[in-house]
């Protein structure tokens, strides 16, 4: 595995490996089978993993990085509950989308019409930068 360092917050650019996955194409005669790369996981970063590997770029502690990422959390979910787009420039940006059923007029639509609401998040053009940057290397 390739790594080359990044700059001064130890950035690190590692390969991500991939695998190739058979789709079928039914909606030509005769149906064909194409394959697409699909990323592979080594894991995931969790709370306590994320709270440890920041206190190890900075001067605060394990645990107070722990709290401040929970309070962030509850910040975000503050915010979109309050209607307001959470923006961090070098993260990228939070916001709330509805989804609903229509109505013959403007006036006609309520709280009935909305069904549901996701999280839409848009990646900062820094964080695009670096995502840009990554290797890949084939799974075998």
């Amino acid at each position: 595995m390739t790594t080359k360092k990044f700059n001064a917050y130890n950035f690190i650019y590692m390969s991500v490996q991939f695998k190739m996955i058979p789709k079928k194409n039914s909606l030509v005669f005769p149906p064909e089978v194409n394959y697409y790369p699909c990323a592979g996981s080594k894991g995931e970063v969790n709370l306590d993993n994320l709270a440890k590997i920041i206190s190890g770029r900075c001067t605060i502690s394990r645990r107070d990085c722990y709290g401040v990422i929970m309070a962030l959390s509850e910040v975000i979910g503050e915010a979109l509950s309050d209607g307001k787009i959470f923006r961090i420039e070098s993260l990228g940006t939070f916001q709330l989308n509805l989804s609903g059923t229509p109505a013959a007029t403007a006036d006609a639509i309520g709280k009935s019409n909305i069904k549901g609401a996701k999280i839409n998040y848009k990646p900062s053009k820094d964080l695009k930068s670096k995502v840009n940057k990554i290797t890949y290397k084939r799974m075998r």
